[in-house]
């Protein structure tokens, strides 16, 4: 049985008992609420969602529109100060302290301070909390790639007449792909849940149409929504992340 077959079974076992569980409580009220969510009602909600009132559609594309920017962004900054922690020991002593502290503070935190720079209307705020989300970790990553450079490669490269920028573009880059990945699929994660956090506060979007739901009363809508946000994750997880990582692990003989 192949992994994809054996996921698709626990799934829909998973999404079985679930439904049974809501029939038989409708039947015995194990649960006495007429708020409680099921298999079959949030199929509803996403069918209604995407083809009759286009409400998860909008959501959806909003929401995308926005991971795109900010992690793109994220993935350039963070990037070029990995490169610059990576090569500074001056830049690593100072402005690498600042970014393990900026570290440890929540995105979302910053949201209101977003909000007062760049007002409440737009994807502006949002896309700024993605961001900062995203750009620590990618920065990390990249400046551990950099550091961790093996010394023969680079003695190897001067050898050959490599130095300066050329030697950080041809071969301290390359040679630090492994790590930008790992901050790559770790800046997604964080702006991804950063996205999320900040639509719940701010307008439009998935996040913004869960709240919606909820003051509704609209548990199904919820769970519907909540799918969408865990498809997404599995979507870039095994079909852009995990076939980057087997052809980067294979290019560097990293593979077990």
């Amino acid at each position: 049985m192949t992994t994809t077959l054996k996921r698709l079974v626990f799934f829909t076992v998973l999404i079985a008992i679930w439904e049974s569980i809501y029939r038989l409580n409708l039947n015995f009220e194990f649960r006495t609420t007429r708020f409680s969510p099921s298999p079959s009602g949030a199929i509803e909600q996403l069918y209604k969602g995407f083809f009759e009132s286009g409400i998860l559609s909008s959501a959806l594309i909003t929401s995308l529109q926005r991971i795109s920017l900010g992690f793109t962004l994220a993935i350039i900054i963070g990037s070029a100060l990995g490169i610059l922690l990576g090569q500074s020991k001056l830049a690593d002593e100072t402005i690498g302290s600042l970014v393990i502290a900026l570290q440890s503070i929540p995105s979302i935190v910053w949201l209101p301070i977003a909000l007062i720079l760049f007002g409440s209307q737009g994807n502006t705020p949002i896309i700024f909390i993605i961001v900062l989300g995203g750009t620590w970790a990618m920065t990390m990553n990249m400046r551990m790639g950099i550091k961790n450079v093996q010394p023969i490669l680079i003695r190897a490269a001067r050898t050959m007449g490599y130095k300066g920028s050329e030697l950080v573009w041809k071969v301290m880059i390359p040679a630090s792909i492994p790590a930008a990945l790992t901050g790559a699929r770790l800046a997604w994660a964080f702006g991804w849940r950063a996205l999320m956090a900040g639509e719940l506060l701010g307008r439009g979007g998935l996040g913004r149409t869960l709240l919606d739901a909820r003051d509704m009363f609209n548990m199904d809508l919820v769970i519907a929504i909540m799918v969408i946000i865990s498809v997404i994750g599995l979507i870039v997880e095994y079909l852009i992340f995990a076939p980057m990582e087997k052809k980067v692990m294979t290019r560097w003989g990293l593979t077990k």
